[in-house]
């Protein structure tokens, strides 16, 4: 909680500082907010990840009469919206799935399974480019996501109590992490942008041998904040360097951008999914 008030509060003051309304945060990824579903939708996302990167997903039609089944299992089921996997579950056999089905609610968020990616680990890019308006650097960190159960394909999240993070930055140096920042970078035009990424290891990431699992664009934590080999020192640090470039980042959101009523609409999909995981688990 600390943490995300450090962000907020250091973002507003930069704001200030910069003479720039802190609302428009929500328009920093606005031309990617689908206003007919009011939500930034996961299908959307998929379509701009390149090929080689990117896994089979598809709308579970649910019970329906000739719906589209996985060609292999485990899979991910997934709401079309949702922050820090909720609601998203691994499914390991069509029984399990026609399960989960028949106890889904007909109301609420539509649903995508998701192929398993074959990586071994699971890496988390924070990203958010340089500002046009001073030609300052991007900022960038690489976090691991690690799961101290035995499960190969554990759902992380910050809900899953064996989930815990590990800074990846002191493994790279200024070249890969260049590399990185080209890489990703390329994924869409982002303001501010979180991808978790699924490869074997950090070389091969770097060796562009890994699968997008997802792309996080409505207020991503950097979750470099929730290591614990991270001084507090530099998580400051960090919260202070990566708000300012933020801050000036929406400073060069340009006004003929049209604006988007996202934070309320946003407000009520996060409500239809809750009380759909709700109704899910009574």
């Amino acid at each position: 909680m600390l943490t995300r008030i450090s962000l907020v509060l250091s973002y507003i003051l930069w704001c200030c500082r910069f003479l720039v309304a802190p609302w428009k945060y929500f328009q920093l990824n606005a031309n990617y907010f689908n206003q007919d579903l009011h939500i930034f939708s996961k299908l959307d996302m998929d379509l701009l990840i390149p090929e080689q990167w990117r896994l089979s997903q598809f709308v579970d039609q649910g019970e329906d009469t000739g719906a589209k089944q996985p060609e292999a299992y485990p899979v991910f089921l997934k709401p079309e919206w949702g922050q820090n996997s909720q609601g998203v579950s691994r499914i390991d056999s069509q029984e399990a799935l026609q399960q989960h089905r028949a106890n889904r609610p007909n109301v609420g968020p539509r649903y995508l399974i998701q192929a398993a990616a074959k990586g071994k680990r699971e890496f988390e890019i924070f990203f958010i480019p340089g500002a046009t308006t001073d030609h300052s650097s991007a900022i960038i960190s690489v976090t691991e996501t690690c799961n101290h159960s035995d499960d190969e394909m554990p759902v992380n999240g910050i809900y899953n109590r064996d989930t815990y993070y590990q800074s990846c930055m002191p493994q790279l140096s200024a070249e890969q992490i260049a590399k990185l920042e080209s890489l990703f970078s390329k994924i869409g035009s982002f303001r501010i942008a979180r991808f978790c990424a699924r490869a074997d290891s950090l070389e091969a990431l770097l060796n562009e041998q890994f699968s997008i699992v997802e792309i996080n664009v409505y207020v991503p934590m950097p979750l470099i904040l929730l290591t614990q080999d991270m001084p507090l020192r530099c998580k400051f640090k960090f919260i202070f360097a990566s708000m300012k470039q933020l801050a000036l980042v929406t400073k060069g959101i340009p006004a003929s951008q049209p604006v988007k009523s996202i934070f309320f609409q946003k407000l009520q999909s996060a409500r239809l999914l809750k009380s759909k995981l709700k109704n899910e688990l009574s």
